[in-house]
């Protein structure tokens, strides 16, 4: 029987081509899909789509539309056997982290993926990542579970775990990379699914869409020489209830007295504080070194290996929820969606 899945195309590169009368691109009509990528009638696979009335430029992405689309799965959920989000480069990490957190105990899997060229051009990329992040939204094992019931990433010949995945690259095709956890699946002649570093999910509990976000998030990125009113004025903004904050190496700050008491100050008033590193590579280690110590000692809430588009819609996922601060601090350093790894 041959698999089901429901496209969802959002917006970006990939669903553009050229338009011959003004000579820009426009938005291709997804219900005339196949006439663009023939080769899709040969995957024997049933394929329905849903296109967004307004595509968006990824840019505009925010917390609305990552509900709406939480919402089309939810309608759909149990209609089909994997869903492909079409979705434009630039914000697909945040999505796809966000995806992750908002939908739990999934047991198909949610592809996302895109194009660094449009579709309707001849050297597209488009293409091929299409035509296999479908392939593989629909592959069952042999006793007929999905083979990656996960929020993912494809994108040239890898697929990624959504949550460690960072846009590196807005050249060329390789657009995206997991430094700290590897490829879910790789494609090449054949499809190999990496089974051991794939999430599956206890068949016993039921699917759970949550779409609870709190956007009263801000990013503290230190730098050298950076200006004590800039951190004060981040740190006191009105509302705020969580920061991540960007530090050097293994999760080191400046031991100023001045930016410590600040920090000091605003955990003091319940605002999370989630030491993400700035590097793309390794981990936060808090108390490695003096200079990272006093942020333990603090309070603030070590990210470990956690990408900074997890870490952000991780923190406004959590906070969302109706959990005290102190169960927000242990979830955000515990691994809910396969983001971190504490060893």
């Amino acid at each position: 029987m041959p698999g089901k899945v429901l496209l969802i195309y959002t917006g970006g590169t990939i669903g553009m081509v050229d338009d011959p009368e003004s000579g820009s691109l426009k938005a291709i009509n997804f219900k005339d899909l196949i006439n663009f990528i023939p080769d899709l009638k040969r995957l024997k696979i049933e394929i329905d789509t849903y296109a967004f009335e307004k595509p968006i430029d990824s840019s505009n992405a925010d917390d609305r539309f990552w509900i709406k689309i939480v919402e089309i799965i939810k309608q759909n959920y149990f209609s089909y056997d994997g869903f492909v989000i079409l979705h434009g480069t630039d914000t697909m990490a945040y999505t796809g982290s966000a995806l992750s957190f908002m939908i739990s105990n999934l047991s198909k899997p949610i592809i996302l993926t895109g194009a660094q060229l449009p579709l309707g051009t001849l050297r597209t990329d488009g293409r091929e990542n299409l035509i296999s992040a479908i392939e593989i939204a629909s592959a069952k094992r042999k006793d007929g579970r999905a083979w990656v019931p996960e929020v993912a990433i494809y994108f040239e010949n890898k697929l990624y775990r959504a949550n460690r995945t960072h846009k590196y690259n807005a050249e060329y095709f390789d657009a995206f990379e997991s430094p700290n956890y590897p490829p879910l699946a790789e494609a090449g002649i054949h499809i190999y699914y990496n089974e051991k570093v794939i999430n599956y999910s206890n068949t016993e509990e039921i699917v759970n869409f949550n779409t609870q976000l709190d956007r009263n998030v801000a990013v503290l990125k230190l730098f050298p020489g950076i200006n004590e009113n800039v951190v004060e004025q981040i740190l006191n903004i009105d509302g705020l209830r969580g920061i991540v904050l960007e530090t050097y190496g293994t999760g080191n700050a400046p031991t100023y007295k001045w930016f410590l008491n600040k920090l000091k100050a605003a955990i003091d008033k319940n605002i999370i504080i989630y030491n993400v590193t700035q590097c793309n590579a390794g981990r936060v280690e808090l108390g490695r070194y003096e200079t990272s110590k006093y942020l333990r000692d603090l309070g603030v809430v070590s990210g470990y290996d956690i990408t900074f588009e997890a870490a952000i819609t991780k923190l406004m996922f959590l906070l969302g929820q109706e959990l005290s601060f102190e169960q927000i601090r242990h979830y955000l350093e515990s691994n809910i969606a396969g983001e971190i790894s504490k060893n």
